[in-house]
């Protein structure tokens, strides 16, 4: 067993055990709460450019299989978990976590202490580390030099979104999805409800879009701070109230900011699979999945066309909007869950009922 380091930016230092890929990683270390899942979390886009922490202690029991990936390529720079299962055990195994993340060039450690770990982080923020061999070579204060000094990166979605549109076809509603970073859950349930959908870069123009005719616009989710994604936030601008749309996670912040209000970095982000939330047009507290590290400041909706529709029970923050004119809904947690609680998956219906709604006022008017 080879020992691997963790260092933190703070000066900490975690000796633990090496598994995945050989090589060095920098990143910045979050941690994600969900108890099962971890298949999903590590190929969720939403995850680029961090080194994933993972609170429960056991992981990799079920090995990785073939139907649970939410993008083809996994985008995390390194995985932290206390214990690692070397010999999975599922009748859909196909091979075990640490030999996926040795095909993937991903590394990781196992055999740290988590819980430690992640009351730093949740005191401190989320902090920039690395994974480094563990040997007499490696200069701490240099390499803590070296991550203070190493600004985080900003190109989160321009990596992860696809370099060209292409198809999903369906016989129902004409759905364009712009793609900042999509999990592969959310195709998944548009497919399911025979959407004719369209995948396009993040970087589409709003008059690309409607040139396809759209009867809705799905924003996806993604990585990153939004105020980096100033092309995605044209786009939306220029598509508010031409048709339906639908926004989850970054796209419901992307599209807050569209609309003039304002995002902020929470401290240690929400990720994991048990966030509770209460829709406040039904009262009904709904559990979700999450994974994002940003949030919509609450007070820079006024003056806006926005309403609040969600909120968290955790801490408050805004968690659902509305458009007050337009046919528009957004909201910060994973309907799709994926991995996660399904409770919110209805939201899915109410956009197909949306662009039917609207899709009905448009004969009316012809």
């Amino acid at each position: 067993m080879k020992k691997r380091q963790l260092i933190l930016e703070d000066g900490t230092v975690f000796n633990g055990i090496a598994f995945g890929s050989e090589r060095a990683s920098q990143g910045e270390v979050v941690f994600t709460t969900g108890m099962t899942g971890y298949q999903e979390t590590l190929s969720d886009p939403s995850f680029y450019g961090q080194i994933v922490t993972f609170t429960y202690p056991l992981i990799g029991n079920y090995g990785i299989n073939r139907d649970d990936f939410e993008s083809i390529t996994p985008a995390i720079r390194g995985m932290v978990c206390r214990e690692l299962a070397k010999e999975p055990s599922n009748f859909r195994s196909d091979l075990s976590l640490n030999d996926y993340l040795i095909s993937q060039d991903i590394p990781g450690i196992e055999g740290i202490d988590t819980r430690k770990l992640t009351r730093i982080i949740r005191s401190k923020g989320a902090v920039k580390a690395i994974l480094t061999a563990a040997d007499e070579e490696v200069n701490v204060e240099e390499v803590v030099e070296k991550l203070v000094a190493t600004p985080l990166i900003t190109n989160h979605v321009k990596e992860v979104s696809p370099k060209a549109a292409y198809p999903s076809p369906g016989r129902g509603k004409r759905v364009v999805l712009i793609d900042f970073g999509m999990k592969h859950g959310i195709l998944r349930e548009l497919n399911k409800r025979d959407c004719d959908v369209l995948v396009v870069p993040y970087n589409t123009s709003a008059e690309q879009i409607l040139a396809w005719h759209p009867d809705g616009i799905m924003l996806s989710n993604g990585p990153g701070d939004p105020t980096d994604v100033a092309e995605g936030i044209e786009t939306i601008r220029n598509l508010v109230g031409k048709v339906p749309i639908f926004g989850i996670c970054l796209g419901h912040q992307l599209f807050a900011l569209a609309c003039g209000a304002k995002s902020f970095k929470l401290p240690f982000g929400h990720r994991g699979g048990n966030h509770p939330v209460k829709d406040l047009r039904t009262g009904r507290t709904e559990l979700t999945s999450q994974n994002h590290g940003y949030a919509i400041d609450a007070d820079s909706l006024e003056g806006t066309d926005l309403e609040v529709t969600h909120v968290a029970l955790n801490d408050g923050t805004v968690e659902g909007l509305r458009h007050k004119k337009y046919p528009i809904f957004t909201v910060q947690y994973h309907p799709e869950a994926s991995p996660g609680p399904e409770d919110s998956n209805h939201l899915f219906d109410e956009f197909i009922e949306l662009m039917e709604v609207e899709a009905g006022k448009e004969k009316q008017h012809a």
